[in-house]
């Protein structure tokens, strides 16, 4: 037999955003561009408007928006280091009746950000949450990675220390879903020089300055994405999409297999990784570069470009 708590534990809450009988206010998340104002919505716009208050990750940040779109209402800060004073008082709003948006410096707030500590207290006292969808970062780049997109796994910014990051990379070794990172620009040359010692031959897409004028993406094994960096220091925050452990590789058991899988072509030239595939194979010449474009995660066009050099 359970008591009434304990059923009462049990039993789901479900939220209708827009009833007529809410009461209290609501907590909007209101996604905002990553780098373009055209990728502002119409109704993001409406709904920072018409709340009573705007809580900011960077209120400077923020208020360039807000001049942008003439959008005059209060702005507060909630951020990293203020959200234990500035999280109550903003629940005690709510609770009041007032309705909030809170928003990031960039893209879908409460994705690793502290917006998702206010979220989850919202939740528990039984605060209307709603989203407004927008602009993302993860998932823009994920699409347009060129790798797998119907699993994948986020992962935010990668663990600073060495130790952290073996440990993660570690963790995910079998992991066979795309795999989505954040990363600074002076960091992510760390975090690429960690992943060809533990995953030589992946494919990796390094994409930045989404949505903007410099917007950039490098697409190739990881070694080969890493030489890259080396030669061209990146500028502005990256995200870097990882290949997951491919069925072929799977089925070799260990870490070793795994290697054997991936990189057997690290030691050739395009040319011979092409011949390889004609002679091996006995496919045609342009399936060949197509195989090879594949392994090195590079376009056919690169292929092409390679053979006539």
């Amino acid at each position: 037999m359970t008591n009434k708590s304990n059923e009462a534990e049990l039993q789901a809450i479900v939220q209708r955003s827009f009833a007529s009988t809410n009461t209290g206010g609501t907590l909007y998340l209101v996604a905002t561009p990553i780098g373009n104002l055209e990728d502002m919505t119409f109704r993001a716009i409406r709904i920072l408007k018409e709340v009573q208050l705007i809580a900011a990750e960077d209120t400077r940040q923020t208020r360039k928006l807000l001049t942008h779109f003439e959008i005059q209402n209060r702005l507060v800060s909630y951020h990293e280091h203020n959200r234990e004073a500035s999280g109550p008082e903003l629940i005690r709003l709510l609770e009041a009746g007032q309705s909030i948006a809170l928003v990031s410096d960039a893209g879908i707030p409460a994705i690793s950000d502290p917006g998702a500590d206010l979220v989850a207290e919202a939740v528990a006292q039984g605060i209307t949450v709603v989203p407004i969808p927008g602009a993302n970062a993860a998932l823009s780049a994920l699409i347009i990675s060129g790798l797998p997109t119907d699993r994948f796994v986020f992962l935010g910014f990668p663990p600073r220390e060495r130790k952290g990051l073996n440990k993660l990379i570690d963790r995910l070794a079998h992991e066979t879903g795309t795999l989505i990172f954040y990363d600074s620009p002076h960091r992510v040359k760390k975090t690429l020089a960690v992943l060809t010692e533990r995953w030589s031959g992946r494919r990796v897409a390094i994409i930045r300055e989404l949505t903007k004028r410099h917007e950039e993406a490098i697409r190739g094994t990881v070694e080969s994405c890493l030489s890259y960096i080396e030669e061209n220091p990146p500028l502005g925050e990256c995200c870097i999409v990882v290949e997951g452990l491919t069925e072929s590789a799977s089925a070799g058991g260990d870490s070793d297999n795994q290697m054997a899988s991936t990189d057997w072509w690290s030691n050739l030239s395009i040319a011979e990784h092409v011949g390889h595939y004609e002679s091996e194979k006995q496919v045609t010449h342009k399936e060949a570069m197509k195989l090879a474009a594949t392994d090195r995660g590079l376009s056919r066009r690169d292929v092409y470009q390679a053979l006539l050099e």
